[in-house]
Formats: structure tokens, sequence, C-alpha cells
């Protein structure tokens, strides 16, 4: 099983390890088109201070995050299972899990990221401020720029067995499963449903949308799941307590749709 995960937007602070080396980052097909965006981004931040705000996406008070970036060369690094922060992660709680729980974790977890494309939990970066939704002065549009490099990597990533994409928006853009890959994946969303007036009501939620994502994951993990297919995954998500509605899809080449629903958001 692979389970696709965005970044978290803030980042833990970065500790006292070593630099950064991207040749020891997994997936080394992304190697070249890293070093393309991490050269940019350092010289896009040592520059005019402004300017990188405005490409960034920063406010006046995340001015900070710019010096961040400029010094991502030098930086310590620890991994990025430390690194991303946030809803998700803190319902994960990858630190918390036990030992085999966690050597699941980092054979199965793979987080999308506008500067590295993609890493496992157990890589060391940097803590850095770049999002999927930038658009570079010279690489331009992330996603984009990912597409290529992605399509080549992600297969073999993929191996043969089910791919989870927990994914947002923003980072669905760099790599869309395909064909045979396609198939055996399963995107998930999350609703709540609230009875108002005698009549049940879904709606999408975010912050919750989250939490619910990362317990899910760890549910899975803990449980040691090994799910062949999102058919069997659906199975497996009833039989962990929650409330799972799939749609399959009607065409081949296409990805399976679960909807998770849930009546308390906590």
């Amino acid at each position: 099983m692979l389970v696709l995960l965005p970044p978290s937007e803030g980042k833990a602070a970065p500790g006292r390890g070593a630099p950064l080396k991207l040749e020891s980052l997994s997936l080394p097909g992304l190697t070249d088109a890293r070093a393309t965006v991490l050269d940019e981004l350092v010289e896009l931040c040592l520059g005019d201070e402004d300017k990188a705000r405005e490409v960034l996406g920063l406010s006046e008070g995340l001015r900070g995050e710019v010096a961040k970036n400029a010094g991502l060369r030098t930086a310590p690094t620890r991994p990025a299972g430390e690194i991303y922060t946030g809803v998700l992660y803190d319902a994960l709680g990858l630190d918390t899990l036990d030992v085999a729980a966690r050597r699941r974790a980092g054979k199965s977890l793979l987080v999308f990221s506008g500067l590295w494309g993609a890493v496992r939990v157990g890589d060391r970066i940097s803590s850095y401020r770049c999002s999927m939704a930038v658009k570079l002065p010279g690489a331009g549009a992330l996603a984009a720029h990912w597409r290529a490099p992605m399509a080549s990597v992600m297969p073999e990533a993929a191996g043969e067995g089910l791919v989870l994409d927990l994914r947002s928006s923003a980072y669905t853009g760099a790599w869309k499963p395909a064909g045979e890959v396609a198939e055996r994946t399963a995107s998930v969303r999350v609703l709540h449903s609230q009875v108002v007036d005698g009549v049940e009501k879904r709606s999408v939620v975010s912050h919750f949308n989250k939490a619910t994502k990362g317990r899910m994951v760890r549910d899975l993990l803990t449980a040691g799941a090994r799910p062949k297919g999102p058919a069997e995954l659906v199975e497996v998500l009833r039989g962990l307590g929650y409330a799972v509605e799939a749609r399959a899809p009607e065409r081949s080449g296409r990805a399976w749709a679960l909807d998770v629903v849930v009546t308390e958001i906590h």
C-alpha cells in the first residue's frame, strides 16, 4: 500500500541535523527536478525580499520564511515526518506509533511537496516554505514542473498494490494515476453528516477532513492492514469503524472515489 499525503503549510524547526543532501532522498529520479526548484527558490529568496514574498504568496507576518528559504543549502535537516506538522500529522502521530507501525509508515507514506516533489517520511529535509501553487519565474507553475518527472517515477513507486490518495487538490495536479495504477487507486474525501429538520445534510469539511484522514492512516498502520485494492480497503476501513461509501469507476483507467462519512467532527 502506498499512501499519498499533502504536506503541512507550517513546518517544525529543523533542529541540529546535517545539511541537505539531495542525492540521499527517496525517488532519485526526481533529483534533477528538485535541484532546479531548489536553485531557483534559494536565488529568489536571496534577492528582493518583497518580490520573494509576492511569488511565494506570503504575508508580511511570514517575512521570516524568505530568510529560511535563502539558507536551505546549509540549513540542518531532520526526517520529513518530523518536519511536517499541523492537523493531519498531529492526528497521525508518527512519533507515538509502535515500532512495527513506524516501519510500515516509512515504507508506505509519501508526502507531496512543491519543493521536493515527493519524499518519504524518513527522508531528511530542511524546513521550507514553497507550496505547489507557487509559480516561480523560471521553473513556472510547480504542479506543471513536476508532472513529467513524476510520471516517470511514480508508477514504480506505486508498485503493484493499493494507492490511497489523500492529497489536497493543489497537489493532485503534480501526478494523476493513469491506466492500471488508477484502477487500484482510491481517493478519499470526508463528509460531515447532520440531520436538520429531519433531513440529512452533508458538507465537505476542511480542518476536520485533515484530522479524520490522519486518524485513518494511523489506524491502518497500527492494524497492519494490507488491502490489495480499493474494494478490499473499503472492507478494512469499515472493520476499523469508519462509515465508507464507495463509487467504483464507470470506465477502465479511472480511480475509485471513497466518501468517509462522519457525524461528529473533532
